[in-house]
Parts: C-alpha cells; sequence; structure tokens
C-alpha cells in the first residue's frame, strides 16, 4: 500500500474575500495514519481522512495570511506565530486538535483561521442534544447515540457528559423557545385556533396552536401559569396579536373544555373573530 494518497487540483484562488474558507487545491493524505481506521469501517476511515484534510485547511488559512512559509513577502497580513491547543466539532462531541497562530503584522493581535472558526463553532453540540434527547435519549446515554468515529477519537472526545450534555439542551431550547416566541405572524392565514392546557409538575402552560387554510399545523406560542386562569390565556392571546396574527378574520377556536379558555378567547378576541368555540374534553 502506498505511503500517501494525493489529490491534485487547481491551487486556490488567491484573493478571497476575509473570513472566507481556503480550500487545498492539492491534499495529501499518509494511508499509514488511516491504515487503522480503516479496520473500523467506513466511517472511521472517513473521519480519519477529514480531519487530516482540516489540518490542511488551516495550514492553507495560515499561507494565505503570512505567504509561503520561508518566503518574505513584504504584503503579508500577518506572520506565523507557532501553534496551540484548540478543539473542534465532530459528530456530537469535541475533538482536541492543535491549530496554527498567526499575528497581524501590523502588530494588532491574534488574526482568526476561518477553518478553524468554522469547524469549532459548537453550535452542532446543541441542536444534537436537543435533537436526541427530544427523542427520548437521556443525558447519561448520549455517548451511546453518537456515531462510531473510531477508538482514537472515542479517546479523546470531550463535552458528552451528563451535565455537558444537559447545559447545552437547556441553552438550545431557550434559544428555540425565544426565537418561537419572537416569530412573526402576520404573514399566517388560520382557519383554527387551538389553545391547552400542559402540566409539568406544580406548573401549568398553556400553549397555542395553529391551522393553516392549507392544513399545517403552526406552533404560535406558549404561556406559564400556576394555573389556566383567564389572565394567563389573555396575555397568551394578547401577545399573539402583537406579533400580528390576524384576528379580523373568522376562526375557529378549539379549547379543551376549561373555562377559563373560553372565558380568555371571547374577551380577547372580536366576536367576528370565532366562528364557534369547540371543546374536546369529553362530557363538555
Amino acid at each position: 500500500m502506498s505511503n500517501t494518497y494525493q489529490m491534485d487540483r487547481r491551487r486556490a484562488q488567491p484573493g478571497l474575500p476575509p473570513g472566507e474558507v481556503a480550500v487545498p487545491g492539492q491534499v495529501v493524505v499518509s494511508m499509514a495514519e488511516i491504515a487503522e481506521s480503516a479496520k473500523e469501517g467506513l466511517l472511521a476511515l472517513a473521519v480519519s481522512t477529514g480531519l487530516q484534510v482540516m489540518a490542511a485547511m488551516f495550514s492553507e488559512d495560515a499561507e494565505r495570511l503570512c505567504g509561503p512559509q520561508g518566503r518574505h513577502d513584504p504584503d503579508r497580513a500577518g506572520y506565523r506565530h507557532g501553534s496551540e491547543a484548540g478543539s473542534v466539532t465532530l459528530g456530537g462531541r469535541r475533538l482536541a486538535v492543535t491549530r496554527p497562530r498567526v499575528r497581524a503584522a501590523d502588530g494588532s493581535g491574534e488574526l482568526h483561521l476561518p477553518s478553524y472558526d468554522l469547524f469549532s463553532s459548537t453550535e452542532v453540540l446543541g441542536r444534537l442534544a436537543m435533537e436526541k434527547m427530544l427523542a427520548g435519549l437521556s443525558s447519561r446515554r448520549y455517548p451511546h447515540g453518537l456515531e462510531p468515529a473510531g477508538q482514537a477519537v472515542e479517546a479523546q472526545a470531550a463535552s458528552t457528559s451528563k451535565s455537558a450534555v444537559s447545559r447545552r439542551f437547556v441553552a438550545a431550547t431557550e434559544t428555540a423557545l425565544a426565537e418561537l416566541m419572537s416569530r412573526d405572524l402576520s404573514g399566517l392565514d388560520l382557519v383554527a385556533f387551538m389553545a391547552g392546557g400542559v402540566h409539568f409538575g406544580e406548573h401549568t402552560c398553556v400553549v397555542a396552536l395553529g391551522i393553516g387554510i392549507d392544513g399545517v399545523k403552526h406552533p404560535l406560542g406558549v404561556e406559564e401559569g400556576s394555573t389556566e386562569n383567564a389572565a394567563v390565556v389573555t396575555d397568551l392571546i394578547t401577545g399573539l396579536r402583537d406579533r400580528g396574527l390576524d384576528t379580523s378574520k373568522p376562526i375557529l377556536a378549539v379549547l379543551d373544555g376549561a373555562k377559563a379558555l373560553s372565558k380568555a378567547v371571547r374577551t380577547s378576541l372580536p366576536s367576528r373573530s370565532f366562528t364557534g368555540v369547540s371543546s374536546t374534553r369529553s362530557g363538555t
């Protein structure tokens, strides 16, 4: 087996916009380094190869900023300043890597490597944590739900502990809730409005759901309270209206039978805005 595998392409075009990731025109992959990974399957092989490609992208960014190593470039934006430990996101885990350091030629400070900024982003960690936990996987068993990336990667993996996953889940759900509660509703054409209480211990959340003319369901908002009282529901409906929900058209209100919900809907919405109030609770 050859010691290296070389992929030849045209050299990356110079003069990329600041912050744009530089893609090397040529990457040399060491087959000796990925031989063991190949024994663990295609995914482990792909990960091992990808890490080498990522390191080449780091070097390409550094060369774009500093010029070719060993050659003086009077127009360079920075100069090499050794390397330091860092970490990147890989399949729901953090992995330690070594990255080049580049200092600005004018002495203004450290220059970022766009490729490192791309791969070190933690956004995907929160998204994966939320997806897996909403699918029923506990934070304690989170590592068991990750795709196998090879023993070498697993031995160095970080940010998969129960506490780390829980923190990311909390942060991701807070972001998702904030986006839900601030979303513009003016573009929705609803034919039905559903509201009901969901109980979590001593707390009650009143949830609003809209159904469009095309049958698509749209989560509208949620309001927390101790009970399904009229004030909580009124605040919820008022918030929806402030966010652009059109209440001038006839709409069917479907409730769970609680008197507070019915009262709040009739009080907060104009009488012409709903065609009727339907209860989903048996016996009402």
